[in-house]
């Protein structure tokens, strides 16, 4: 069967999943690429794939052939689209805990609002080994095209949760996990002349505001990026230069 109408009732649920209550309420999502489709393949969480009428490229899904007009209208990019999957969100919810000799890194996200930033963090923190990002209920959805595309498949590997971020840096505490606050503050010492514990967390605050001071209060340590001209970074190349450099502190 191939689908060749906007009016397919199937076309117009997916369609929803544009939309985060959708989303919410399905516990399904999109995504798009090849690449995206084998990662959420390797994770359990492909279901269906939507594509032009060609030979299949893989074949870890159930596929349904469509029109050009059609995968255009569930893609969220610009150009014609090729692959489309249907995904259901990952189980990833880890009782997250150091273990004695082990670097033990999580990342803490508060308020980040632009879908590229949480997106890029999420991948940065994949990359550099972390074991798991939090992030405050007021955060982008993780599930917005632009934070999964952003991700390029990192949702599908690192355990990303939402929680209130007072009670898990508590938790995270009484589990002898150091925490660090990025911040521009009087109190802030220079990454350079930190001394980072191999159990670590650090907590990226909201582009235009930082961490809210609450959060700032329960921090062990406030850190900052020195730098010759600017003041500040963008919150997603700040969160990985501090993300590679507690990598970097957990393997020596």
């Amino acid at each position: 069967m191939k689908i060749e109408s906007l009016q397919n009732a199937t076309v117009k649920a997916l369609v929803r999943l544009k939309n985060k209550k959708d989303r919410d309420q399905s516990g399904e999502f999109l995504v798009e690429g090849l690449h995206m489709l084998q990662e959420a393949a390797q994770a359990g969480c492909l279901k269906q794939v939507y594509m032009l009428d060609t030979l299949p490229e893989f074949t870890q899904a159930p596929v349904t052939f469509c029109s050009q007009a059609v995968l255009n209208k569930l893609s969220s990019q610009k150009s014609d689209a090729k692959y489309i999957g249907l995904c259901t969100k990952p189980e990833l919810h880890p009782d997250l805990k150091p273990v004695e000799g082990k670097p033990f890194h999580i990342l803490l996200l508060d308020r980040i609002q632009d879908p590229g930033n949480m997106g890029t963090l999420i991948r940065s923190a994949c990359a550099f080994g972390f074991d798991g990002v939090f992030c405050s209920g007021d955060c982008a959805d993780l599930y917005n095209p632009k934070t999964i595309q952003s991700t390029q498949g990192a949702l599908f590997q690192i355990p990303v949760m939402t929680d209130d971020l007072e009670t898990v840096i508590s938790r995270l505490q009484a589990q002898q996990v150091t925490v660090y606050g990025a911040a521009l503050h009087q109190d802030s010492t220079a990454l350079r002349n930190l001394s980072i514990a191999s159990s670590s967390a650090v907590v990226i605050g909201n582009e235009g505001q930082g961490i809210r001071p609450e959060i700032l209060n329960c921090c062990d340590r406030l850190v900052h990026i020195e730098m010759e001209t600017f003041e500040s970074l963008n919150a997603a190349i700040a969160g990985s230069i501090f993300m590679y450099e507690l990598m970097c502190a957990g393997l020596h």
